[in-house]
């Protein structure tokens, strides 16, 4: 039937269908994910609504069923509010454009997370379920193969549908509507500014912006600075085992054996938990240890971004928010504490009883110094399954393999991500050992989880029990990557504060997770780190190991001299004070000086550092 044959009624129900469908397909998607009508920017109605009209006139044009065209972009509409919602709450940020590098990793885990969806989504997909029932009789109007009157029309619905899409995707535009994203916090610029303009806006942080004045120069000043500090005795001051020649006291190399427990947290830190039993009683109480927590740049997920830290020192604070280290900037040889103990005649290996390609980890091993990398079909130790996945007790058995199998008296570098203690933690047939003893049951997920922090505890004690007797002097850290997402309400509990009443100190604790750095050899303590990041604490490992850094090592020390914590989330003093990226301080130019530096580790402008 065309347009000049129709009643009109039916003109007028089909011109304002077609006149409303970007704007309630947009509203659709941020009313599913969460979002306050009232929070929504007006500018973000059109910005969204514009790239979602440019979706609705391609379908129209390419089907000719402009009902049927206007449902299928409300329902895929809702489902990018609903993937939005879901990243979200599993890892702390919605989807963002550098994350389809790493699709793999999301597939592998993605069986392990329970779905449940939310009174807003039962209500709105509700309604659209309602308005598709009301205008079904509308649904099949339409015409696919285009008449010779038509088909002009339509090629000029294509054009028009796809230079909508491509102009409001630009984020050159979108900053001139004044609508983007928020580096800092992405689910508000999802939020407020529109899940489709803020991802669009990301894609301008795809490629890292060069510091200004990055010149050769300038990191030859920065380092010159770095080594006149060091000789005015500017370091970490830490009294380990060892002296600084890369051994014992008796010129033994320390075997250094580095594991990042997967979202291993201290909830019991706060003081606001009372626990069936302890979950990390005798990590705490191990005698010649250090014991402390360092602050994660990232929450809930984000495994590589932890390990990237770590391992190189860099931050992600220099890196857009929620990127994917491995996938998108470990494309050549990084320096990083594999490649440095590499070149002290250390065997190095990486070991990760999880899937091959899980972050891209096959490729960017090599690339970070390592000789060797085992994964989960490598595993020369019986597997034990824990909550779905390969144990503590596997993980550290197979290292205890290593060791018992490697060549006497060559020094060894063992740098092992775990598993066991990855979410979701809603397995239905897992044992809960570990309760809240003022509200059992109340939060299965986090006493699940609790469960397995236990679990832990219990068979690090085996490997230290194991390393007690190993005859070569040998260091051991075990920290965290981030926390684990749990109930937002426990989490409530367990910080003591609700999260949008926090000051700046209390949202960065909450980062936190615990480090323990033990030896078989003695151990001094008595100037280690309270608290610390993940980009520093490599430092120290090797300042107890008594393994001298290289240059930009020393650059860390001196800057965590001034900033003891320092995440993409934020930065705390000697004080204790925290500080924003967003804000001016006086470690203006310190930061600077440490953004060039990380540059020119990644992305090379000299050959010094």
């Amino acid at each position: 039937m065309e347009w000049k044959e129709m009643d009109k009624k039916r003109r007028g129900i089909l011109l304002t269908v077609m006149l409303l469908t970007p704007v309630t397909a947009f509203y659709l998607m941020q009313l599913i994910m969460g979002t306050k009508f009232v929070d929504v920017k007006l500018m973000a109605v059109a910005a969204n609504g514009l790239w979602l009209a440019g979706v609705y006139w391609l379908l129209c044009s390419f089907t000719g069923y402009p009902v049927m065209s206007s449902l299928v972009v409300h329902l895929l509409s809702a489902l990018w509010g609903m993937a939005n919602y879901f990243v979200n709450l599993f890892r702390g940020t919605p989807i963002l454009p550098w994350d389809f590098s790493a699709l793999e990793t999301a597939a592998a885990v993605s069986g392990s997370y329970k779905l449940s969806l939310t009174k807003d989504m039962y209500l709105w997909l509700g309604v659209l379920l309602v308005a598709a029932i009301l205008l079904r009789k509308y649904l099949t109007w339409g015409k696919f193969r285009p008449t010779g009157k038509t088909i002009m029309p339509r090629v000029a619905g294509v054009v028009a549908g796809l230079s909508l899409m491509f102009i409001f995707a630009q984020p050159a535009v979108l900053e001139e509507m004044k609508v983007g994203a928020y580096t800092w916090q992405q689910m508000v610029g999802y939020c407020t500014d529109g899940a489709l303009s803020a991802f669009f806006d990301n894609t301008k942080y795809m490629e890292v912006e060069q510091p200004t004045n990055a010149t050769i120069d300038d990191v030859k000043y920065v380092l010159s600075q770095v080594e006149d500090a060091q000789g005015e005795g500017l370091t970490f001051h830490v009294e380990g085992p060892a002296d600084q020649q890369g051994g014992t006291q008796t010129g033994e190399k320390y075997n250094v054996i580095a594991i990042m427990n997967e979202s291993w947290a201290d909830f019991e830190s706060y003081g606001n938990l009372s626990l069936s039993e302890s979950v990390m009683d005798y990590i705490k109480s191990l005698d010649n240890a250090v014991f402390g927590h360092a602050y994660s740049s990232v929450f809930g997920a984000g495994t590589s971004a932890c390990e990237f830290e770590f391992l190189t020192g860099n931050s992600m604070a220099f890196l857009p928010s929620g990127s994917a280290p491995y996938q998108q900037y470990i494309t050549q040889e990084t320096p990083s504490m594999a490649s440095l103990l590499g070149d002290l005649g250390y065997r190095t290996l990486a070991f990760h009883p999880g899937e091959v390609k899980s972050w891209n980890r096959d490729k960017a091993y090599p690339l970070l110094g390592f000789d060797e990398m085992k994964f989960r079909q490598d595993l020369d130790v019986p597997e034990l399954i824990e909550h779905a996945y390969p144990s503590d007790y596997t993980d550290f058995q197979q290292i205890i393999w290593e060791f018992e199998h490697k060549e006497a008296g060559e020094p060894l570098f063992l740098f092992n991500v775990t598993y066991q203690n990855h979410g979701g933690y809603d397995q239905p047939d897992y044992p809960t050992e570990v309760t809240l003893t003022d509200c059992p049951g109340q939060y299965p997920r986090a006493e699940q989880y609790l469960t397995l922090a236990n679990k832990t505890d219990e068979y690090f004690k085996e490997l230290v029990d194991y390393f007690s007797t190993y005859e070569e002097p040998t260091i051991i850290v075990m920290f965290g990557d981030h926390p684990p997402s749990l109930e937002q309400e426990f989490l409530d509990k367990a910080y003591g504060v609700a999260q949008a009443d926090m000051t700046m100190e209390q949202y960065m604790a909450k980062f936190q997770v615990p480090f323990v750095i033990w030896s078989n050899r003695p151990l001094e303590a008595e100037d280690a780190p309270q608290e610390t990041s993940l980009n520093f604490l490599g430092q120290y490992l090797l300042e107890y190991a008594g393994i001298e850094t290289d240059l930009y090592g020393k650059f860390l020390q001196e800057v965590e001299e001034q900033l003891p914590v320092f995440t993409s989330v934020g930065y705390i003093d000697t004080q204790g004070k925290a500080y924003s990226h967003w804000e001016t301080t006086q470690y203006e130019q310190l930061l600077k000086d440490y953004q060039l530096l990380q540059y020119d580790r990644l992305f090379g402008i000299s050959d010094v550092t």
